[in-house]
């Protein structure tokens, strides 16, 4: 039993300077955790200097990162629907601010373990930010601009990973490198001057950001936002054979969504988190602040896939974009496994473009076709799996020690791998075709136009369609069959209601079944 509370503005929109504030306090959000998420990968590097750590002891600030973010999207959750957006938002970056400015006292400990807490509690205060901010975009104005306001809002976080890596490069990384040799010629106290610049270059650029961000807490508080209801005053019954929660494990297609995304995440993590370590170890002389130069490279072709992928789905199916984008980054990864060096850098590189529109299309095939309990709690469970982040990136690093980085590639290649296995087409179920063709039907084919499926079939006159309707419903593989068939809507963003419908695909063709009647799922 479900009961739910929208969220809908309970008073009239504000005017003036009291519309504006909250939009733009909101608006930067999506930039600030866009920053902290990517100085991670500059961490990385500067902490295996620091600290002298290997690669699969550096990339655990990647692991202690997303385990913030899985153990806390939960609660952060049923806070938020507790307490409502603006308090959630709060708490957020009060948790990011402190977690920031535990990098002080952390750097002047000299304590790699205290390095990877202020992570971990940064994370937790990103939890509550993501969850909050994405639903509050959509109520801070007139609804029907609500998708509007949303992609506005989430142009700013590319910017925001950018800006993060341009401040690692030139306040944290900028400091003198020393080569092996040169730090064993050093004494035991120059070596360990060295160390502690190492680490204390962290100090300054956290702690400006966690002032930023606790002052940004003090706005969000001050400031006067419309009055919304409580959001999602959700209570669902998710246990049980028949709760939302069993039925979603029961379902092939969404534990393939979560297994795809959980080995997704982890490959771009896991390219990005070492795209500094493997060009310094196969283009030799690179300092990391010089190596920062293809992160950024990355990041930029990461924007441009994103605004590609949009319009390349106008012409072409999502899952088979998806399909093309996932094959190709498994060519790439591989490329630059087998021939490092440049041109294994700018493959890396090039993954950023396609890795581009994976994660949200991936994370909407996911929940197609569900109803509110369904979409609500996988949506939930969806995001839990960026913990692969964590997963992936650990083992990375252990390859990349036992093999070497270029080896490690294998790692993410893997990721792909999987990503497009679950996004390759579905081949038609001879039961389904025994069905169509059992019913009398001579021909069917199915499109997808704008936003829902159009059938055509050709039936003779004696076709009995209520009675097909009644065998399907009474056909649990049909059943099943549908639901798949379902996950293949996609809405077009572009696509409004009442215009004329704006693409027509097939995707199904019972001509083309029969031809392949003898392939098994």
């Amino acid at each position: 039993m479900t009961t739910e509370c929208p969220a809908t503005p309970a008073t009239a929109a504000p005017q003036g300077l009291g519309r504006w504030l909250p939009l733009f306090l909101i608006v930067g959000l999506f930039f600030l955790w866009g920053a902290a998420n990517n100085l991670n990968d500059v961490l990385i590097a500067q902490f295996k200097k620091a600290f002298v750590l290997d690669d699969f002891q550096a990339g655990l600030v990647q692991s202690a990162f997303y385990l913030g973010y899985f153990l806390v999207a939960m609660p952060a959750a049923m806070f938020m629907r507790r307490y409502g957006y603006k308090q959630a938002v709060v708490l957020g970056l009060m948790l990011y601010g402190a977690g920031a400015l535990l990098f002080w006292p952390a750097a002047e400990l000299r304590t790699y373990g205290m390095f990877l807490f202020a992570l971990f509690v940064i994370a937790t205060g990103l939890a509550f930010l993501e969850t909050s901010a994405n639903p509050l975009m959509t109520v801070l104005g007139p609804p029907d601009g609500a998708a509007r306001r949303l992609n506005f809002a989430q142009a700013f976080n590319p910017l925001g990973s950018i800006a993060g890596v341009l401040v690692g490069q030139h306040f944290i990384l900028a400091g003198a490198e020393r080569t092996p040799a040169q730090l064993v010629a050093m004494s035991a106290a120059e070596r360990t001057a060295y160390y502690a610049d190492a680490t204390h270059a962290v100090q300054l650029p956290y702690l400006c950001i966690g002032l930023v961000v606790l002052v940004w807490a003090v706005l969000v508080l001050l400031a006067s936002f419309p009055a919304v209801t409580a959001p999602h005053a959700l209570a669902t019954h998710a246990a049980g054979r028949n709760g939302v929660l069993a039925r979603l494990l029961r379902d092939r297609g969404f534990t393939g969504a979560m297994a795809a995304q959980f080995f997704y995440v982890g490959a771009q993590v896991g390219v990005w988190s070492y795209t500094i370590r493997y060009v310094q170890a196969t283009m030799p002389g690179t300092s990391a602040q010089a190596a920062a130069n293809f992160i950024l490279a990355g990041l930029v072709c990461f924007m441009l896939g994103r605004f590609a992928g949009t319009a390349l789905m106008k012409y072409l199916a999502p899952v088979r974009l998806l399909l093309v984008f996932a094959l190709v980054n498994v060519v790439l990864a591989l490329y630059a496994l087998a021939w490092p060096g440049m041109g294994g850098a700018c493959a890396l590189v090039a993954c950023s473009f396609f890795m581009s529109v994976m994660y949200p299309t991936i994370f909407a095939l996911g929940v197609e076709g569900m109803d509110d309990d369904e979409r609500k709690l996988g949506s939930a469970l969806l995001v839990m799996t960026i913990i692969g982040g964590a997963a992936l990136t650990a083992a990375m690093g252990k390859v990349s020690d036992l093999a070497g980085i270029a080896r490690a590639l294998s790692v993410p290649a893997l990721g792909f791998a999987v990503y497009e296995n679950w996004h390759r087409p579905e081949k038609v179920w001879p039961e389904i075709v025994a069905s169509i063709r059992s019913a009398g039907i001579e021909e069917m084919e199915i499109f997808r136009t704008g936003n829902r499926l159009v059938m055509m079939m050709q039936v003779p006159d004696d076709y009995d369609a209520a009675g097909k309707q009644a065998a399907d419903a009474a056909d649990l593989r049909v059943q099943e069959w549908e639901r798949l068939m379902d996950g293949y809507q996609q809405r077009l963003p572009w696509a409004k209601p009442g215009e004329k419908w704006v693409a027509m695909r097939g995707i199904f063709s019972l001509k083309e079944a029969l031809e392949a009647n003898g392939a098994s799922r």
